[in-house]
């Protein structure tokens, strides 16, 4: 279980990311990270895995206060999460291969990462990994060649190589077209059920995440100001979260339509509060 207790973090010049911020997520819970741009979220995913130093407060993995280790112990404890970045962060000259096996330079030695000479176990993992997320036949494939669908593929499985307790996720479908964005997010919450890996996303696509995720949590100003299941967004929480607007779903003033597109498994439609969420968000 993730336990993160009244984070904070204020930057140099004086502006105040996150305030206060208390959230745990249970073991294959997925938590949807939403809120207009600014709000803190992005940094709070970078403060889980200290890309980013949190000011005050305790981020707690399992035992551990991963807020408090050594910046010596903290390269052992980042082996425990995941990351899956928007813009991939593959290495494109390097094969798909290749890439999945850098989740693994935690537990290798320096000269072993040097020449990229993994262990066998390491290699066949690697393989199970790509075909999981269909991409066994693109293994010697350069990452400069695979479509940004396949590219969100191979830092799945390049996050999984990890053997990870914790998923971050930041911003996996921004890129992405609507159909692609299911398939991954699809992807991410099949692997996390099957594994009982809890994950944190970071998504601006307030229907997306209905459909796909647990709970929701919204951030404004660097606060949670709301954090419940995704059929408790309503009007009076979008505008707790993103501000003002008219979030009526029954008007129509000519700049939305009253139905956008699928948000649960069961085929029913977001309403354009929805909608107005998301390019609020975006």
């Amino acid at each position: 279980m993730l336990q993160i207790d009244n984070l904070g973090k204020t930057f140099a010049t004086g502006d105040t990311a996150l305030a206060n911020v208390s959230i745990d997520v249970p073991k294959g819970q997925i938590l949807g990270l939403i809120g207009p741009s600014g709000a803190g979220k992005s940094t709070l995913i970078r403060c889980i895995n200290r890309l980013v130093e949190p000011t005050e407060g305790a981020i707690r993995l399992g035992d551990v206060d991963l807020a408090r280790v050594s910046a010596r112990e903290l390269r052992h404890q980042r082996r425990r999460i995941g990351m899956i970045f928007q813009e991939y962060s593959l290495v494109e000259r390097l094969t798909v291969m290749e890439n999945v096996l850098s989740g693994r330079l935690g537990y290798v030695s320096f000269w072993r990462s040097w020449t990229r000479r993994f262990p066998a176990e390491d290699i066949q993992r690697a393989f199970r990994l790509l075909d999981r997320v269909g991409l066994y036949e693109q293994a010697n494939k350069r990452a400069d060649a695979l479509s940004g669908g396949q590219r969100q593929r191979v830092g799945i499985a390049r996050a999984l190589a990890q053997d990870p307790e914790l998923l971050l996720v930041d911003e996996p479908t921004a890129s992405l077209d609507p159909k692609t964005s299911r398939q991954i997010m699809r992807l991410i919450t099949e692997i996390c059920a099957e594994r009982q890996l809890p994950a944190i996303v970071n998504i601006h696509d307030v229907p997306l995440a209905q459909q796909f995720v647990q709970r929701i949590v919204g951030l404004q100003d660097g606060r949670v100001v709301f954090d419940g299941p995704p059929e408790g967004l309503n009007e009076q929480t979008l505008t707790d979260i993103y501000g003002e607007e008219d979030w009526n779903p029954d008007r129509n003033d000519g700049e939305d339509e009253d139905v956008t597109t699928d948000t649960t498994k069961t085929g029913t439609r977001a309403p354009a509060s929805l909608q107005k969420a998301r390019e609020a968000s975006a």
